[in-house]
């Protein structure tokens, strides 16, 4: 099949070497009898190839054959379609192939954070902390499932009626979440928090106005001085990314070992053992939790511990480790305010052993935790620390902190951006002989800046 010129000039191309030409282009939109042929050509290659024997072929050679012998499927196919519908469907069929289907092409955009599929007709995306409806659709019910389960099984998990929940991640570290019925009431619904390639470095986070260059100084000293730090904060605050901006300071001579439920943590050091808690079998048997894994990881060797996050029993293990020699230990918790992951720290312990007095579980915290990193999303979608407040230990029976800095919110601008500042509250933290001790000294007007944002 020929296609018209191109731009008046004579020379014809065939529309696959205008899909070619094409790469990169804004997509149409497939109008819905396309969306049948999609699948029908989807089934006619599977048919066609064999996948398994391609699958010891160099990635870019399978590619390129598999879009060959659907080239000739789609000319063999009656249905008038312009070029662009023709390298659309190609790729969506490739997509599908190699893939996650509908999804790849928002994986391969940076601009977006957060990919939220609820049921099979709605997809939302986050860009910019902003929450948009998306013109993708999967065909129904059955075809985002298969979705679901191909990723799942690429981390060795699974999902079906008997386990209709899963937490999960992709290749590229991103986070996934998926539901399906009898859970969820009108459909499968999918869940994809998404990993930047480019991993924010701490100078990056003071670029972006998250922190001040002064607040950076004094999380770079915490780390440096074996400070034990909690990362508290609300979904998409930003704990994961902050937390992974911090271990840039651990230094390479260390032995980290780091726990997740999905991992997800970035580190770079070079002597970095990652663990990850494993789901259930068929039978209801086999599942490692946290606990299991950091109990283990006392017997690892361990410089420093990293917890992705804390969320049960494990609270207490990790606040024994923190006590008993592992000292600049970090992990997050959800928490709204340091006070609140105070609160939260106390519950989560009582979990673990319900006989332990309260005064106990406060001296516990108190004794094991140095500094409390609250971030928090604001509502233009901005993330920013809002405190840095130290744990300063007991009075009576209650844990003492103080803020060292905070951001204040003063408004927002026209464009409704959100308006304020970041202020040190002029205290010198008591942990401040500790950085002494470790031949860290801070410059003396750290503790007296202001910056409007």
């Amino acid at each position: 099949m020929i296609s018209p010129t191109d731009n008046g000039s004579k020379t014809q191309l065939s529309w696959e070497q205008r899909l070619l030409k094409n790469a990169g282009k804004p997509k149409v939109q497939l109008k819905p009898e396309y969306q049948e042929l999609k699948f029908t050509l989807h089934r006619k290659l599977l048919d066609k190839i064999n996948l398994e024997a391609l699958a010891t072929i160099d990635n870019q050679r399978v590619r390129s054959e598999v879009r060959q012998a659907l080239v000739s499927l789609i000319d063999s196919e009656p249905t008038l379609l312009s070029s662009l519908e023709k390298q659309q469907i190609c790729d969506e069929v490739l997509d599908e192939v190699f893939g996650l289907g509908p999804l790849e092409a928002m994986l391969q955009d940076p601009t977006i954070s957060d990919i939220l599929v609820n049921t099979y007709k709605q997809v939302y995306v986050e860009r910019k902390g902003q929450l948009e409806l998306t013109n993708v659709t999967f065909r129904d019910d059955a075809h985002l499932l298969r979705i679901i389960d191909k990723i799942v099984s690429q981390v060795g998990r699974r999902i079906d009626e008997s386990n209709p929940m899963v937490d999960a991640r992709l290749l590229d570290g991103s986070r996934v979440n998926a539901i399906i019925p009898p859970l969820a009431v009108d459909g499968p619904l999918l869940s994809i928090r998404r990993f930047s390639a480019d991993k924010l470095m701490p100078p990056d986070l003071v670029d972006r106005k998250a922190m001040t260059k002064g607040m950076m100084e004094l999380l770079e000293a915490a780390v440096k001085a074996k400070l034990n730090i909690i990362i508290a904060g609300g979904t998409g605050a930003g704990k994961t990314t902050l937390l992974n901006a911090m271990s840039f300071f651990i230094s390479p001579k260390e032995r980290i070992v780091t726990i997740e439920d999905a991992a997800e943590l970035q580190l770079k050091q070079p002597h970095v053992a990652r663990l990850e808690t494993r789901p259930a079998n068929l039978e209801g048997n086999g599942a490692i939790r946290q606990r299991e894994l950091l109990v283990n990881s006392l017997r690892m060797r361990p410089d420093r511990i990293v917890v992705g996050e804390v969320r049960g029993e494990e609270a207490l293990d990790m606040l024994q480790a923190m006590n008993t020699g592992h000292d600049g230990s970090l992990t997050t918790v959800h928490a709204n305010t340091p006070r609140d992951a105070v609160s939260r720290l106390e519950v989560m312990v009582s979990l673990a052993n319900s006989n332990m007095k309260l005064e106990s579980v406060r001296q516990q915290i108190s004794s094991a935790v140095n500094l409390f990193v609250q971030a928090a999303r604001l509502s233009d979608g901005s993330r920013r620390v809002t405190s840095i407040t130290e744990v300063t230990g007991m009075e009576g029976d209650i844990i003492t902190i103080q803020d060292i800095f905070v951001f204040e919110k003063r408004g927002l601008s026209p464009e409704g951006k959100v308006l304020g500042r970041f202020a040190a509250t002029g205290i010198r933290p008591k942990f401040y002989e500790k950085l002494l001790s470790a031949g860290i000294r801070l410059r003396p007007d750290l503790f007296d800046e202001v910056e409007e944002v």
